[in-house]
């Protein structure tokens, strides 16, 4: 059993350039920093697999703390034969389904998929960068983010977690069904079929807004009507002008 102390204000040795192999030895020696570099290694990760299934910040929140705790305490049962990041994901996920099971009458993902037929699949793209300092951009990086995450939250379960493991984490198809427990192929078909729904679902968030784009009313449509109708005048007046002859 490791024992991790108290966090108290003091300089931590930098050793977020240490290798996986070196932390968890670390770790093993009851090294605190270790155990924080591991920790915000992974976070990001176990917080958006976890969440997946459980479809609650604060659930997901406490899921991913106790997955820490069940980890740093037998971190002696990690042999090295996958990554450590997958081991912790691979607890994460055993904890939160064991949850959802608990919570309600789980139905096997397998036969899920069998229930829900989709048609189609279309790729949806993300962009490759949404960071701007720009305030305008910000916002709009923000109200861009908040409407992928109601279109991932809207996904099946069985679907949500393998987008989230496929497409925000960037795992492979194998490294998400080893993780799952289910096939590639099957990985494939629900990631196809994920994609499709959540194509659909933007779309249908969209619906009804497209004639709102590139408004052009209010005061910039008075101040046009003002241009035009003093270039009018103006027209008018020198049409109306005297024409200056030659003697």
């Amino acid at each position: 059993m490791i024992a991790i102390p108290v966090a108290a204000k003091r300089q931590w040795p930098d050793l977020s350039a240490c290798s996986e192999t070196e932390l968890v030895t670390r770790a093993r020696a009851s090294d605190e920093q270790a155990v924080r570099v591991i920790i915000q290694r992974n976070n990001q990760r176990l917080f958006r697999a976890v969440r997946s299934v459980v479809g609650n910040d604060a659930e997901a929140e406490d899921i991913v703390q106790a997955t820490y705790v069940q980890a740093f305490i037998n971190l002696s049962a990690f042999r090295g034969d996958s990554r450590l990041s997958t081991w912790l994901t691979r607890i994460a996920l055993n904890e939160a389904l064991g949850r959802v099971r608990r919570r309600r009458d789980f139905t096997g993902l397998e036969d899920i998929d069998m229930q829900n037929k989709m048609l189609g699949g279309g790729i949806l793209h993300f962009p490759s960068s949404l960071s701007s300092v720009d305030p305008e951009a910000e916002l709009a990086r923000n109200q861009t983010r908040h409407l992928l995450e109601l279109a991932v939250d809207a996904l099946p379960d069985e679907f949500r977690t393998v987008f989230i493991l496929r497409e925000v984490e960037g795992l492979s198809t194998e490294e998400t069904a080893s993780l799952l427990g289910i096939k590639p192929e099957t990985i494939k078909t629900r990631l196809h079929r994920a994609r499709k729904m959540m194509r659909l679902s933007i779309e249908n968030q969209f619906a009804g807004t497209f004639s709102s784009l590139f408004p052009f009313d209010g005061t910039r449509c008075v101040d046009m009507a003002d241009r035009v109708a003093a270039t009018l005048e103006k027209a008018r007046v020198d049409k109306s002008a005297p024409v200056a002859r030659s003697p």
